[in-house]
């Protein structure tokens, strides 16, 4: 049994997380990641905690399923040795601003000149048509100029705030793998390469529009922007009398047994704010302060009990460490424990999805910078001294 994206080759120049979030995805799908590292190793490496230095946690956890190499790609020796693997290559992703790669003589005209059918995908900051074009991006900049603090705020919280996590990346990395995939199926179809641009900023932007343009939908606009559900301040994990529930009272079946279960079932159709799905949305803030009030009448586990029967969604809310000994993720296989050549026993997540075709997801361990260099540039056709000399003039490192 073979893996969806077995012989496929990509040249992956990403760094931080977007990108070795994407191409890590990749890996785990079966191709083959070439990670060109600068000198001095891709900064995500350095990010504690670590058992040692150049291994950080979240560089463990973006990079397995990849073969490190080292190239200087400001001295010309390292363009060459870089060519020379685009000539083999499928794919090459980069999360720079597109004039570094001009600089870097790696513009998609200068790569589809060594290899015409190249998959060229550029997943950065901002559409280069527009005003912000050669403006720096980083998970944070991003969140803020898409509006996500501001909504937190709208929505109660006591002053603007980024998502606890780099949501961001993580968006524009799962649509990097799509243009990607995507890419790769268009030239199977028509034998072409292309250049592909995955912005950070339209990418996630269009996904908080999609939820918070509102009344702005309509031409003139028929109401206010926001996603009035999303922006309740009650829209939040429910107190209870000793914790915290998570519970979405959604339909007219819901409510009806919601109220079923509080005494009130006369209020479905007395009360005009709950007896329709349109009636809610136009009073949500009111509905679900309605609900948190009701919540803080019973214990976590009553209520657990209670809404389960009456096949209202709901769940006990969990942390971080909840996850890592969830029942249902353990069941499913979804951590694994892995012994690292450098890094000791480590504790994995899984690729998430199943697929019925496919062998076991192939596990490579997260690499030492230069891993791979030699094994790499013998691939490219370097002899044994050839390399040797590459090292010694910094254009390589060899581990």
């Amino acid at each position: 049994m073979t893996q969806p994206l077995d012989s496929v080759r990509i040249i992956d120049l990403t760094s931080v997380v977007m990108g070795p979030f994407a191409t890590q995805l990749l890996g785990d799908l079966g191709a083959d990641i070439i990670k060109v590292e600068p000198p001095d190793g891709d900064i995500l490496r350095n990010i504690a905690p670590m058992r040692h230095p150049g291994m950080g946690h979240i560089f463990l956890h973006h990079n397995r399923n990849k073969r490190s190499i080292v190239l200087d790609l400001k001295k010309p020796d390292g363009l060459t040795a870089l060519h020379k693997l685009l000539k083999t290559a499928d794919v090459l992703i980069y999360n720079v601003r597109p004039q570094a790669m001009k600089r870097l003589k790696l513009s998609y005209e200068e790569v589809a000149a060594v290899n015409p059918q190249i998959i060229y995908v550029g997943a950065y900051g901002f559409g280069q048509r527009g005003p912000y074009a050669a403006q720096p991006a980083y998970d944070d900049l991003i969140q803020g100029m898409s509006a996500m603090p501001a909504l937190f705020h709208e929505a109660g919280a006591a002053k603007p705030r980024y998502a606890p996590l780099a949501i961001a990346d993580r968006i524009t990395g799962l649509a990097a793998v799509n243009a990607v995939t995507t890419a790769l199926f268009a030239r199977s179809r028509n034998g072409k390469g292309q250049a592909v641009e995955v912005p950070m900023f339209e990418t996630v932007t269009q996904m908080v529009l999609a939820d918070h343009m509102g009344g702005h939908t309509f031409q003139p606009p028929e109401g206010p922007y926001g996603y009035a559900r999303m922006l309740a301040p009650d829209r939040a994990p429910y107190q209870t009398s000793d914790g915290y529930m998570c519970v979405l009272i959604y339909n007219d079946k819901h409510w009806r047994a919601f109220f079923k279960l509080i005494g009130r079932e006369d209020m479905f159709t007395s009360d005009p704010r709950f007896g329709s799905h349109e009636a809610r949305s136009r009073n949500i803030a009111e509905v679900y302060a309605f609900a948190a009030e009701q919540l803080k009448q019973r214990t976590t586990a009553e209520w657990d009990q209670l809404l389960r029967a009456a096949d209202i969604p709901a769940a006990p809310m969990k942390t971080v460490s909840d996850l890592l000994d969830d029942p249902h993720l353990a069941k499913t296989g979804f951590f694994m424990e892995t012994d690292h050549p450098s890094e000791g026993r480590l504790r994995e997540m899984t690729m998430a999805s199943h697929w019925s075709d496919a062998g076991p997801m192939p596990h490579r361990p997260a690499p030492r910078l230069g891993e791979h260099s030699a094994e790499i540039l013998r691939e490219a056709g370097y002899d044994a001294a050839a390399i040797k000399n590459l090292a010694a003039a910094g254009v390589t490192r060899l581990t």
